[in-house]
């Protein structure tokens, strides 16, 4: 049986409205920097600006930060990464690297990709999924957006529990490859992990706006 799954979240134009995460504030402090670096802030204004973004609330506080900069310019792409989960399972988690793309395959324990403290200048991610026969599951921040056309749902279906659109300059995974016997899962973190994050984060982060991919 074939299963396509989409669960309807806040309205698009609602979206400023909720709450923003760590690596949102990492990603709005890192852009603030480089706009000094090319001369764009002064530094008093970076000051007070880095100052706001680490105390945001919403994803509208940290988009009036940056609404008077230009696009960032294109970032590397990076290597490939594969990730196969084998016969005990497979994640990748933390602060990592995201490349450009990423093939995922679930092999016989299952994998998962959780981009939740991660930060990234790439407007796209492309990740080739295989759910074979224990599944793969993805997680991403609240602001990211997802695209799931192109995934073939194969016999364990596609479960897409996204909120529709994402918030400018924030990345869009487009998911493509086959949900296989067990499928294929991606959503926004649950309130378990929402707790788990806030539980788990770096004593000093915030004061010393470090990029949560280092």
């Amino acid at each position: 049986m074939i299963e396509v799954v989409s669960v309807t979240g806040p309205e698009p134009d609602r979206r400023s409205e909720l709450r923003a995460a760590d690596s949102d504030r990492d990603a709005v402090v890192e852009r603030l920097r480089d706009a000094a670096a090319e001369g764009r802030l002064e530094h008093t204004e970076l000051d007070a600006r880095v100052e706001q973004a680490l105390t945001a609330k919403t994803y509208a506080d940290l988009a009036a930060l940056t609404a008077d900069l230009p696009p960032e310019p294109s970032a590397d792409p990076g290597e490939p990464l594969v990730l196969k989960g084998g016969l005990h399972g497979a994640t990748r988690q933390g602060r990592w690297k995201v490349p450009a793309r990423i093939t995922v395959y679930g092999g016989l324990g299952g994998a998962r990709l959780d981009f939740t403290r991660t930060a990234t200048r790439l407007a796209e991610v492309e990740v080739e999924a295989h759910g074979q026969w224990a599944g793969v599951t993805i997680v991403i921040p609240d602001s990211w957006g997802a695209e799931t056309g192109g995934l073939d749902p194969g016999i364990g279906g596609v479960r897409d529990k996204t909120t529709p659109g994402r918030l400018p300059g924030t990345p869009l995974l487009r998911l493509t490859g086959s949900g296989g016997t067990a499928g294929v899962t991606i959503r926004h973190p649950n309130s378990w992990e929402r707790r788990k994050l806030r539980r788990n984060q770096p004593s000093g982060l915030r004061d010393q706006g470090l990029r949560l991919e280092d």
